[in-house]
């Protein structure tokens, strides 16, 4: 649910601006709205996760999710639009921690393994059939249908989650004590993301020297200083264990550059499919399916490959062939054809894939009593970068588009200028993570202080099943 709430809306973003009548901000803060939402209140689900419960988390989230779809497939203005984007990214930050944290930690090592490939392969079919289903139902029953469809999908949810049995030793987390997050930390954080974010998508509009965009930078230094105050100074246990494991650290600065840049790039291709291109939603949905069909293909081979190799190698190849799929894209976008960008789109999703090592180390490094809290780190990271690399490849985009324009290059020329060089931005971004993958994993036997034996994603329990 949380992963086709993203795909989905990327295809239909054309029509909601034709039929709302949006603007260039508006339509940004649509696409934004529900990962800033999401990356901001992580960490309280991960709070959540490690004090209420695993499951009781996960299905207030799903029933919060639900209800705000709803919502969403009723709005008549962009402004209710993306009020009710925002409750589902509320939703989704109890979603995902609680979900991350139940297969982490609820789990034998062999069922875990097998638990993570199957998440894989459900992102997989999100990030596949998700513009495929977007582009179908937004040309022929409106774009309203694209959250609609998470009403089946959540109360199928509700019923499984009260079906199945509990998981009675794993479901009580650790006393409060040893994984206490400071709420004050969750603010700041919202608070930081949500001023950065104002900035970066209405600054190009409104100015950089104007009051609102001013006061919304002011907020997010001022948010920013606090947030390294309490996580330095204030003894905040949960979060100080966390970044004493390399892996955990690399993981994240990892996600961040991958979700900088190819976040940013997805905004973009969708409108370079249907308005620069001509092509119907639906052609534009099928144009991502080698994405996800590459991941897939590559999927099975990962564990093998990442034993012989190493993870760190093998997550930092991945890495670049990302790198090299963005720059591909870019080179046959100037060929004015869809046969041109389907390799770097089929590369991008089998860098993808070899680079999913470092996330479950990334994972795994944590101890038992803040998994929740990681989990729920980790996914804010993710969010909070596609945020705001929608919103710093736009200004690239923006950028460049306007000089290009300036120049006297036609309007359709002009948006292909900058696209091009938000790629190349983008592969830059997606390229430095490499060097960070081969520094977090160039050790397989850390063990975190106070953590469970690891069980590092490419090791004997990792290998899923023929």
């Amino acid at each position: 649910m949380t992963a086709l709430d993203n795909t989905v809306v990327t295809v239909a973003l054309p029509q909601i601006r034709a039929e709302l009548a949006l603007g260039d901000a508006d339509l940004k803060w649509v696409a934004a709205i529900y990962p800033l939402a999401l990356a901001s209140l992580l960490l309280l689900g991960g709070h959540l996760a490690d004090t209420i419960g695993r499951r009781s988390t996960l299905m207030l989230g799903v029933a919060f999710f639900t209800v705000s779809s709803i919502g969403c497939s009723l709005a008549t203005s962009g402004v209710a639009l993306i009020a009710f984007r925002g409750l589902q990214g509320a939703g989704g930050s109890l979603i995902l921690p609680a979900s991350l944290a139940v297969l982490s930690h609820d789990l034998p090592p062999r069922a875990r393994s097998a638990a993570f490939s199957a998440t894989t392969a459900a992102l997989a079919s999100a990030l596949a059939c998700g513009p495929v289903v977007s582009g179908v139902m937004t040309q022929h029953l409106g774009w309203e249908s694209v959250f609609a469809m998470n009403a089946p999908l959540g109360c199928a949810s509700l019923l499984i989650g009260f079906v199945v049995p509990r998981h009675a030793p794993a479901a009580r987390s650790a006393p409060k004590s040893s994984a206490t997050l400071s709420l004050r930390v969750v603010a700041l954080a919202c608070c930081l993301l949500a001023g950065l974010a104002y900035c970066l998508i209405e600054g190009p509009e409104r100015g950089v020297l104007s009051v609102p965009v001013a006061m919304s930078g002011a907020i997010a230094v001022v948010s920013a200083v606090g947030l390294w105050y309490e996580l330095t100074l204030r003894r905040n246990a949960a979060l100080r264990l966390l970044f004493r494991q390399r892996p955990f650290i690399g993981g994240i600065i990892t996600q961040l550059l991958w979700g900088l840049s190819v976040s940013g790039v997805y905004f973009f291709t969708s409108q370079f499919l249907q308005d620069g291109l001509g092509l119907t939603p639906t052609s534009a949905g099928l144009t991502f399916i080698p994405v996800a069909l590459s991941l897939l293909v590559a999927a099975p081979f990962i564990a093998r490959t990442a034993r012989r190799w190493g993870d760190g190698r093998v997550s930092a190849a991945g890495l670049l062939l990302v790198g090299l799929g963005l720059l591909m894209v870019a080179l046959g976008s100037v060929g004015g054809s869809l046969v041109h960008i389907l390799p770097g789109l089929s590369i991008i999703g089998f860098g993808s894939a070899l680079a999913v090592p470092l996330t479950s180390r990334a994972l795994e490094s944590s101890p038992d009593r803040s998994s929740g809290i990681a989990a729920g780190l980790f996914s804010a990271v993710r969010e909070a970068s596609g945020v705001v690399g929608i919103a710093f490849v736009g200004v690239m985009v923006s950028y460049t588009e306007h000089a290009a324009a300036a120049a006297g290059a036609k309007e359709s020329d002009a948006f292909l200028s900058g696209y091009q060089a938000g790629l190349c931005l983008a592969s830059a971004l997606v390229g430095a993570g490499a060097p960070v993958a081969l520094w977090a994993l160039r050790r397989r036997r850390d063990t975190p202080n106070g953590s469970r034996e690891p069980a590092p994603f490419p090791v004997d329990a990792s290998k899923p099943e023929p």
